[in-house]
């Protein structure tokens, strides 16, 4: 038996869109799932009204449904609007690199835990880290969830939970490890000589330096501080909203009134105004910039995100506390900042029993 439901959806913007899903369902399992989304509901009733009675009449393919991939679902994904403004960057950039997979030619149906653990086989002796496929395997997992809750496929995700224990014996997989990575004073004053002469060549002129030393006095992500706004400063307090600020909980609405302190204030204020942003650069751009320049002095192992550590590292050393460094550099969790604490003081607490 056809039918259709409608469900509206309201966007980042607030504009609302209506989804129509049109399936054939029989003894409570799902034998067909079409679906279109559109402005408004009208439309979307008079479609799903069209498609139940071209169902009724003509009846419907199974084959398509039968053979549904892992990639169709990932194609699927990266079309729909409302999903692709609810994930990150990193997430965006291994949705596509998973559809260049073997994996995407899986059938949804046919997965299981043998194809999880072969894709990591591959990919680990491509070079990938064990820790950069362990999110490989919760975004496939990811992708299980919402071929289910977003495009009506009846699926499990049980192939990819009985893949784990396999996949941690194996050592394929593994928790990130945490960094302790800062630049010593010569690496950031070389990086600073390196970064002036590559801003003097360039064309389109980037302020390297001053980036480089707002992102380690303001601890910012390099992404937050090519983002901030000249109609966000608050003069009055020496401060900066920073906007949609990363919380694995929410991916958007996460505003912080963020202190510039040490000296990041002053570089805020050196700043030309012409445009809106106070850094109107692309953050790839910068980051490329960054990287060059530490690749040719042959500096290893340092990252640009490396230098919001160090920002917080600073911070400590100059006495603030953990929830003073925390309105700084907005981590909702303090539990790493608390490391950070504990490995540039460990022996505060023994001083202190003295």
């Amino acid at each position: 038996m056809a039918s259709f439901s409608i469900q509206k959806r309201e966007k980042a913007d607030g504009t609302v869109r209506h989804r129509c899903l049109v399936r054939v369902k029989e003894k409570g399992k799902v034998l067909y799932t079409d679906q279109r989304t559109f402005t408004k509901s009208t439309a979307a009733e008079a479609w799903g009204k069209k498609r139940v009675q071209e169902i009724e009449s003509n009846g419907y393919e199974t084959k398509a449904q039968n053979e549904v991939t892992l990639g169709s679902i990932i194609n699927k994904a990266l079309a729909d609007e409302h999903i692709i403004g609810s994930i990150g960057r990193t997430k965006l950039f291994l949705l596509k690199l998973l559809g260049d997979c073997d994996i995407a030619k899986v059938n949804l149906d046919e997965l299981k835990p043998l194809h999880i653990i072969e894709h990591c086989k591959q990919r680990r002796s491509a070079g990938t880290g064990a820790s950069t496929l362990a999110i490989d395997v919760s975004v496939i997992r990811w992708l299980l969830r919402i071929a289910k809750s977003n495009f009506g496929h009846e699926v499990s995700q049980v192939a990819v939970i009985d893949a784990y224990d396999a996949l941690y014996t194996q050592g394929l997989i593994a928790k990130s490890t945490r960094r302790s990575r800062r630049p010593t004073a010569i690496e950031i004053e070389k990086l600073k000589k390196g970064l002036k002469a590559r801003s003097e060549q360039r064309a389109a002129h980037i302020p390297y330096i001053d980036i480089l030393d707002f992102s380690i006095l303001s601890c910012m992500r390099i992404g937050e501080v090519c983002a901030i706004k000249w109609a966000d400063v608050d003069e009055e307090q020496r401060a900066v909203i920073v906007r949609d600020r990363k919380d694995p909980r929410k991916k958007s609405g996460n505003h912080m009134l963020v202190p510039l302190l040490g000296g990041a204030w002053e570089i805020l204020q050196q700043q030309p105004r012409h445009e809106d942003r106070i850094f109107p650069f692309n953050e790839r751009s910068v980051t490329a910039g960054f990287q060059r320049v530490r690749n040719e002095l042959g500096i290893e192992d340092l990252r640009y995100h490396d230098l919001r550590r160090e920002g917080a590292s600073r911070l400590f050393e100059k006495g603030y506390t953990i929830d003073e460094v925390a309105q700084v550099t907005g981590h909702r969790n303090i539990n790493t900042l608390w490391q950070v604490y504990t490995e540039l003081f460990p022996k505060r607490l023994h001083d202190k029993d003295i």
